[in-house]
């Protein structure tokens, strides 16, 4: 494989790159928002919030939060598309991937992470983009906070 950046790409990225503390006031913003107004709602139906150490800097990247169990996400998700709202889940851990499960099979060493499986169950995305308007966040959480999750 070839992992040079295009001359497109690189443009792109030399575009944001000079804009990004505007884009990253932007991104701050929208998480702050989603901590603040879904903190009630996640303390009444066991849901986590993200956690960032005092120490440590936020990327804005994302919006996460975690459900009490991987049934109750799946619902979660459900009941937002239904209402025309886009939820996901976040990732696959890597030792549960294709090419990890393949490795296994060579007889390359399988390794349990309990923890990290627990989390990919149980782990939605909102909706977050720099462009995204108040009005769509404002709607994002008077859906989320329309649903009472069943444990």
């Amino acid at each position: 494989s070839s992992y040079v950046m295009s001359d497109i790409l690189a443009a792109f990225l030399y575009g944001q790159l000079e804009k990004w503390q505007e884009i990253q006031k932007k991104r701050k913003k929208i998480w702050k928002r989603y901590n603040e107004e879904l903190l009630d709602w996640a303390d009444q139906n066991g849901v986590g919030l993200p956690v960032v150490p005092e120490q440590c800097d936020q990327a804005y990247h994302m919006y996460f939060l975690l459900m009490p169990s991987g049934e109750c996400r799946a619902k979660f998700i459900a009941q937002l598309k239904d209402r025309g709202v886009m939820a996901v889940f976040h990732y696959l851990p890597l030792n549960c991937s294709t090419f990890a499960l393949r490795m296994a099979e060579k007889g390359w060493q399988k390794f349990q992470c309990p923890v990290t499986e627990d989390v990919s169950e149980r782990i939605v995305r909102l909706p977050f983009y720099t462009a995204m308007s108040s009005r769509e966040q404002t709607r994002v959480v008077e859906e989320v906070v329309k649903l009472d999750l069943v444990r």
